[in-house]
């Protein structure tokens, strides 16, 4: 048995560098530290208020994206949804999540410092926050957001 194992790694291996996947170049990695992090104000898609810092692609092209999001104490994104899954891993503070097309905090849950929720295509949430609280966001693009009200998208408000 012991052997079969060792043979299933060596072919997984000869298969990756087959493919070209046993060498890594700065588009397929990157290591960031805090320093390497460029804020700038976040997407128009969501209220006023919030920072942001893309680590990895491209939110509006087709592919994986990371971004992190510096959300003020008080801030809040009204019920939408995505046309992708969403990711969330809460870094600091706490992020409130509601499942529904109201926003109601009674039928929220407080998401504090390391959670992580992930809601499926369509799932028409609301969030919240208390205190200062930074998020980091993944998914696949292109990214959307789509407001169960077009009332509350901040694109449609001059």
């Amino acid at each position: 048995m012991r052997i079969l194992g060792v043979f299933a790694l060596l072919a997984i291996a000869i298969v990756s560098i087959a493919l070209g996947q046993g060498t890594s170049t700065m588009a397929d990695h990157g290591f960031l530290t805090n320093d390497d992090m460029k804020w700038g104000p976040g997407p128009a898609s969501l209220p006023p208020g919030t920072k942001a810092a893309l680590l990895e692609g491209d939110p509006a092209k087709e592919g994986l994206f990371t971004l992190r999001l510096q959300l003020p104490d008080g801030y809040s994104i009204q019920p939408h949804s995505h046309p992708s899954v969403e990711h969330v891993t809460v870094l600091s503070g706490t992020f409130n999540l509601g499942m529904g097309e109201k926003f109601d905090k009674s039928a929220g849950r407080a998401l504090a410092a390391g959670s992580f929720a992930f809601m499926p295509p369509g799932m028409r949430h609301f969030a919240w926050t208390t205190g200062e609280t930074v998020i980091q966001l993944h998914g696949v693009g292109p990214w959307k957001i789509n407001y169960v009200n077009p009332a509350d998208d901040p694109r449609n408000k001059k």
